[in-house]
């Protein structure tokens, strides 16, 4: 299928009377999220990825930690890990553009083996991923012999094919209670696991990995802010130090966040977890005051709308999986998408 390429991916696209009626709906959605004189610019932008998509058969998945103007701006499907992997396997589309980090783009090829996945930026990695090995996990397979391992999406497909079942920060603790044993290993967030650990009776062996985002927050900055902002409510990610989860009023994945605002209406909020939660949020919310902190996650705030339309025209850089290592892990991403 034929598309044109046509404007540099650095120089600003023209803006028209023709791009800002095709783009109200968007410019909408995203008011006073996107600053007015922004518009002009973000606009241009989101007609032409619009565009693309139709002659590529394109669907662009975002993360819930993307910016509000590729999250409400260009995206088909959103969510979180799991949100995005179950979209995945049953998309139509020829071609998923991976709005999020690379093991997302990963477990896309992984679902998708016959469909083009591109990751607009190769940079785009993640701590946690880089935490762990394949042959680490197969140490720790020696070391506890019979002994299921559970790992968390955010990983590589090589830590996924050495692994016996995937999960989510969402799905966690259903995993491990699907498998009717005492003891699993779960790898690599050892502050995702501690969190499962206080809410079964199972026994983890954790690994020493992390989140550079979420390994900052501080139980002292929520008291501050309780101190100061009266009836404030804290929700926290999973991935956060056990005693930030305890001196909060929710903890749960990004899906559950913003189920619980969207829901709960709390006047105002504070999400420990990445940046733009907030302002997705606050764009269907906008009755809500969002505090801060937050977390700014280098790697996914390496996507841009200019990156994925680049992405879109080039049909690069495309995601490729060793055929023999997917295949492993597809069978243990299939396990976790099979468990309801």
């Amino acid at each position: 299928m034929a598309v044109s390429v046509e404007h540099d991916v650095h120089a600003p696209l023209p803006f028209t009377p023709a791009v800002a009626e095709r783009t109200e709906a968007a410019r909408q959605r995203l008011d006073g999220i996107i600053p007015a004189f922004e518009w002009p610019l973000v606009a241009p932008e989101i007609d032409a990825i619009a565009r693309l998509k139709r002659e590529r058969n394109a669907i662009v998945l975002a993360h819930n930690y993307q910016t509000p103007e590729i999250y409400h701006g260009v995206a088909d499907i959103v969510g979180d890990s799991l949100a995005l992997a179950r979209k995945a396997a049953e998309t139509d589309a020829d071609v998923i553009v991976q709005a999020g980090v690379h093991f997302m783009a990963e477990t896309s090829k992984i679902l998708c083996p016959d469909k083009t996945v591109l990751i607009p930026d190769t940079g785009a990695g993640c701590s946690l991923a880089d935490s762990i090995t394949g042959a680490d996990v197969r140490a720790m397979r020696a070391a506890y012999p019979g002994v299921p391992i559970v790992t968390y999406v955010n990983t590589s497909a090589e830590v996924k094919a050495e692994s016996d079942i995937c999960c989510t920060s969402g799905n966690a603790i259903k995993i491990v209670e699907s498998l009717g044993v005492k003891r699993v290993i779960m790898i690599p967030d050892r502050y995702l696991a501690s969190y499962v650990a206080s809410k079964t009776d199972i026994e983890i062996v954790t690994w020493q990995g992390q989140c550079e985002v979420h390994e900052r927050f501080d139980a002292n900055d929520i008291q501050g802010y309780r101190d100061a902002v009266d009836g404030v409510v804290v929700i926290a990610h999973p991935e956060c130090p056990p005693e930030v989860i305890a001196a909060s009023d929710f903890a749960g994945s990004t899906a559950e966040m913003a189920t619980y605002v969207k829901e709960k209406r709390p006047a105002r909020v504070l999400l420990l977890t990445e940046c733009s939660m907030s302002d997705n949020i606050a764009a269907e919310a906008p009755d809500v005051e969002f505090m801060k902190p937050c977390g700014l996650c280098p790697h996914m705030k390496l996507m841009s709308l200019p990156k994925i339309r680049r992405a879109l025209e080039t049909l690069q850089p495309q995601v490729t999986v060793d055929p023999a290592i997917a295949e492993k892990a597809r069978v243990a991403v299939e396990r976790m998408l099979a468990v309801k």
